[in-house]
Order: C-alpha cells, then structure tokens, then sequence
C-alpha cells in the first residue's frame, strides 16, 4: 500500500487556524500551537460576551429611562409599575430611544403612567 502524505490536509487546517488569528500580537499570530490555544480561547470570549453584550445594552437602556422619567417627576421603579398598571407594553430598547430622541412623547407616557399611578 502506497504512503498518504497529508501536505494539503495539514497545511488546509493551518490556514484556517491562522485566518481566525488574524491581527493576534506576537507568537500568537505565527506559531502555529499558541495560536491554536489563542483561538479556542478567543471564541470562548466571543461566545460569552455575546450574551453580556445583550446584558450591558438592557442596564444602559434603564439607565436612559431612568433619567428621562426623574425628569417627568417618576423614578424608574414608578414609571415601570406605571406603565404596567395602564397595560401599555413597550419595551426598554423602544423607550430609551424615546427618551433620547423624542422627549416629548416620552413625557406623554410618563403622564399616563403617573395617572395611573394615582389611581
């Protein structure tokens, strides 16, 4: 039986290690073991933090209501339960741009959940 040289398949399976690595610093970028184990531990990263990135954009988005409503006299609590109380379901992403980019409208529902509130 005639010997099977795995040229082709090896250096294959490098180039695609070495793609993902690019713009790794140092050895990491060149030597092929380290930049194997940069790699797996890069997607884990990217795995991760794909999911916290959903988790930062929710805090920043009650950030942002938070401070629109104490300018409509509510805390975010208030404002919240407001909202609730007068079924109207709109979520955190859509009023957090309503407070940045139509201050006005958010001010209406502030209102709305204020009398509700006192109801």
């Amino acid at each position: 039986m005639p010997r099977v040289k795995g040229g082709v398949t090896s250096r294959a399976r490098k180039k695609k290690i070495f793609q993902r690595a690019r713009g790794f610093w140092g050895l990491k970028k060149n030597h092929f073991q380290l930049t194997v184990e940069q790699v797996r531990k890069s997607m884990k990263y990217a795995t991760r933090d794909r999911r916290v990135k959903k988790r930062d954009f929710r805090s920043l988005w009650i950030v942002r209501i938070n401070a629109a409503a104490r300018e409509n006299g509510l805390s975010y609590s208030q404002f919240i339960k407001g909202l609730k109380n007068a079924n109207i379901t709109i979520d955190r992403k859509v009023l957090a741009e309503l407070a940045i980019t139509d201050a006005k409208v958010f001010a209406e529902i502030a209102v709305l959940a204020k009398q509700t509130l006192a109801a």
